[in-house]
């Protein structure tokens, strides 16, 4: 009986070399693709570096851009204001100047009219006596 457990005994301690030695070629392997993906990220990042200065430089004009593009509408839109409160101003002026002399001359019309109205008014009252002065003439 003393045989067995020595061999299994045997067995186990070959079981867990072969196991240690399997865990150190991962732990290689895996210090290997560390290195060989830091290489790679490396790469990467030396050849992608002048894209990315590229695509700053992009954004920073774009950005330069916008802010010259939003001045230059600020600068439209006080302009557009300006003419506007301008324009505005003259209409007004204007139609001071206009509506006044107009009011006045409507006032003349409208007393001009009024005299011909009353005019019109005392030749047809005159017609209207005549007419019966004639009237009690022949009625005699």
């Amino acid at each position: 009986m003393n045989g067995w457990p020595t061999i299994f005994l045997g067995i186990i301690a070959i079981a867990t070399l072969v196991t240690a030695i399997l865990q150190v070629a991962v732990l290689i392997a895996a210090g290997l693709l560390t290195r060989r993906l830091g290489q790679l990220v490396n790469k990467v990042e030396r050849e992608l570096q002048p894209t990315f200065e590229h695509v700053n430089a992009i954004g920073r004009d774009a950005a330069r851009a916008v802010a010259l593009t939003t001045a230059q509408v600020e600068r439209v839109d006080r302009l557009f204001a300006d003419l506007a409160h301008r324009v505005e101003e003259t209409v007004a002026a204007f139609q001071d100047n206009i509506s006044g002399p107009a009011r006045q001359g409507k006032a003349f019309m409208s007393a001009l009219r009024a005299a011909f109205d009353v005019i019109r008014e005392a030749r047809r009252r005159a017609r209207a006596r005549q007419r019966a002065d004639d009237d009690d003439a022949l009625f005699i």
